[in-house]
């Protein structure tokens, strides 16, 4: 049985964790909600009776997947008996690949589609559409138990996409590949249409738990549901912040207690984690403000009395944003002593970081910036090549090594599942062939290529004869190549490199620059966030915009420990109404004695004795 020590938790977490039957578990920021997933599942791990229940764990991402798992092995807990992944991944394993056989889109087979040929097929479609001009963003779209629905709110392109996307579905089907959004629907319709599935995998799970369920779609309850109103005593374990749904959207549905329970047709016992340990009873005053949901939220840090500087700037003008992010992040390393990895700037898009991030790394050469513009290949976690490159792109060391067996032991599966000849070669051996090989090539992508022929040629394995490995290569490096070109083309230098390479599975060690979206989940010492306007946060499009504004804000806030600066720039331009974009309306209604930061560091330094 596994047993912590006394102190490692609170009594609300011990309460969560011995709770024998299911839990709907509501964790304000900062309460630990990791450590008591993490607790959770190695409590209920140790206490499995027989070789054949798993404990399932789904999170919203593989970072926080990895972490937790790394976790659990690091309490010394045996994980053989444990799954843990995103829903897409956990469908694809448990659903997809053992029934999809009794499916007439899969029954062939079938292949995910990358991000980049998704977005290659959707721009071809979008090309004749331009009266109105639709665009691939326009094309997002997500499942619901009926059907599919568009997520773009401008009604006028709603004919025009349904078009485009019914062409892009009959694309998949006649190449018999499948993109995300058709992995849950598929997964839902299988379990719908074979009982019998539901009743093997609730035979086989002793407990699911869910991380982030505010960010959960309603098709992905619904999966879940059936398979825990189907087992025989599976039990579950839900955890979240319903402040915290910014994914309404794509899809995501902050489901209320009683209509899971009776969804799922399970007793739930609702509980709460209350307490704050990550920031100061300043930042936490300061992001009640925007708590939509009446949640507890108790200041419990050892810094909690942390006399926090709180700024709003709604005077900067855009062409002095850059000036500005320079001053507040010297302000905050130079004066008052903040680690750069302990800073993160955000923005609510994409578009607005990009060239942000190449200016300020042009800027402050002395200071290391992560963020977009700065990762020469996408996040494609069911890419083989993707989940081989990690391993041949980090160093081999002590701190490393378990996470890299993991990662061995998802190719040796990879590679076993596909019919490869990997029968007498085990995650160690494969790590330690993998150690072993040096390439001495620069370039990025070439010195991936000529690690993978080296290993692939220890293994005595041509990979071109396997189908699958064959299109996930050149999925692979297109993508990559389309990538690089585009970030030269940007200005981003070095993106090529080899060095550049390396950096995408490092551990942070610089400024982080990264979307609302980007960095849930994530805590800094300092936060600075930009293009705090309205239209812009809430976007536009959203249904209830106001509600939507409040939980970002609570989300970009309650990201901080200590400081937390706010600017809302002038001087941007809404190209629809050719007027000027205003600060956010709910951050123009907060009513807050925010700080000024001074100019003169040291005339702050001479006062810092009334902070």
């Amino acid at each position: 049985m596994f047993i912590w020590n006394k102190g490692d938790l609170n009594p609300e977490q011990e309460a969560a964790i011995l709770e024998p039957g299911s839990v709907f578990l509501i964790a304000c920021p900062g309460s630990g909600k990791t450590r008591t997933l993490t607790y959770k599942i190695a409590h209920e791990l140790s206490k499995l009776k027989s070789d054949a229940e798993f404990i399932v764990a789904i999170t919203y991402t593989h970072r926080a997947a990895d972490e937790i798992h790394e976790r659990i092995e690091s309490l010394g807990v045996d994980t053989s008996q444990l799954w843990i992944g995103t829903i897409h991944s956990f469908c694809l394993e448990w659903i997809l690949k053992p029934y999809g056989i009794y499916h007439d889109a899969l029954d062939r087979g079938f292949r995910i589609i990358d991000r980049y040929e998704r977005e290659k097929v959707l721009k071809n479609l979008c090309q004749p559409y331009q009266n109105p001009k639709i665009n691939i963003w326009d094309c997002n779209f997500y499942f619901t138990e009926s059907g599919g629905l568009i997520s773009c709110p401008q009604k006028r392109k709603h004919a025009g996409l349904q078009e485009i996307l019914k062409k892009y579905l009959a694309y998949l089907r006649k190449n018999r590949q499948i993109d995300f959004e058709l992995i849950l629907y598929y997964s839902y319709q299988l379990i719908i249409a074979h009982p019998s599935i539901s009743t093997i995998l609730g035979q086989l799970f002793a407990f699911i738990m869910v991380d982030e369920y505010q960010d959960t779609k309603q098709i992905q309850y619904s999966i879940i549901a059936s398979i825990l109103k189907a087992g025989r005593g599976t039990k579950t374990f839900i955890v979240g912040d319903p402040n915290q749904a910014i994914y309404e959207s794509l899809g995501g549905y902050p489901i209320a207690f009683n209509e899971f329970q009776s969804m799922a047709n399970i007793e739930l016992k609702k509980l709460e984690l209350s307490k704050n340990y990550r920031s100061s009873e300043r930042i936490i005053k300061y992001f009640r403000n925007f708590n939509v949901y009446n949640t507890r939220i108790e200041p419990a840090s050892n810094e909690k009395s942390y006399r926090s500087l709180i700024s709003f700037n709604d005077s900067v003008t855009k062409d002095g944003l850059e000036a500005e992010l320079i001053r507040l992040i010297r302000f905050n390393v130079e004066t008052i002593g903040i680690a750069p990895h302990e800073i993160c700037i955000l923005a609510p898009q994409w578009i607005h970081l990009a060239s942000m991030t190449r200016r300020l790394t042009s800027s402050m050469p002395e200071y290391t910036f992560n963020g977009p513009g700065m990762v020469p290949f996408a996040y494609d976690q069911d890419n083989f090549w993707y989940k081989l490159s990690r391993i041949a792109l980090t160093q081999a060391s002590p701190g490393m090594y378990v996470r890299r067996l993991r990662w061995a032991g998802e190719i040796l599966h990879d590679l076993e599942e596909i019919g490869a000849s990997v029968s007498l070669c085990t995650r160690e051996s494969l790590l330690k062939e993998c150690n072993t090989i040096t390439v001495n090539e620069t370039n990025g992508l070439s010195y991936l290529r000529v690690f993978f022929d080296l290993l692939f040629s220890r293994l005595s394995i041509d990979f071109s004869a396997f189908t699958p490995l064959r299109e996930h290569y050149m999925a692979f490096f297109e993508s990559s190549e389309a990538r690089i070109e585009r970030l030269k083309k940007e200005g981003t230098k070095m993106i090529e490199n080899i060095d550049s390479f390396k950096k995408v599975f490092q551990s942070r060690t610089g400024i982080t620059i990264s979307t609302i979206h980007g960095i849930k989940g994530s805590e800094f010492d300092v936060v600075i966030a930009y293009a705090l306007l309205e239209n812009i946060l809430p976007n536009r499009n959203d249904l209830d915009g106001q509600t939507s504004a409040e939980k970002l804000l609570y989300v970009i806030a309650s990201r901080a420990r200590k400081n937390l600066h706010l600017l809302s720039e002038r001087g941007r331009i809404d190209k629809y109404s050719k007027t000027e974009y205003r600060a956010t309306k709910k951050l123009i209604e907060c009513k807050f004695l925010y700080d000024n930061i001074p100019y003169n560091q040291k005339l702050f330094i001479a006062s810092k004795k009334t902070f």
